[in-house]
């Protein structure tokens, strides 16, 4: 009866082996555990994600003052000389 037992415990123990290999556990636990690693890392990630809010924001603002440059364009009475004053005020800034 032990001998069956500890075939089950064993086919067990294996099965958890697997999955821990597959899901690559200790290399995550190495890299956690490396400090240098995970500042190097964040510090990157911090970079690019600011590189890449300042590419959205200019490109989110040229296609707004196209748009915008497109309104005044067309004279509408009221919203053309609002719309060219922020036109204006953008062009200034540059």
């Amino acid at each position: 009866m032990f001998f069956k037992n500890n075939k089950k415990i064993e086919l067990k123990i294996d099965k958890i082996i697997e999955k821990i290999e597959k899901s690559k556990l200790e290399d995550l636990a190495t890299i956690m555990g490396n400090k240098r690693q995970i500042i190097i890392r964040n510090f990157l990630a911090g970079v690019f994600k600011g590189i890449g809010i300042g590419i959205g924001i200019t490109i989110i603002t040229a296609i707004l003052v196209l748009i915008l440059r497109q309104l005044v364009s067309l004279n509408i009475p009221v919203i053309g000389e609002y719309i060219s004053d922020i036109v204006e005020i953008v062009e200034k800034s540059k």
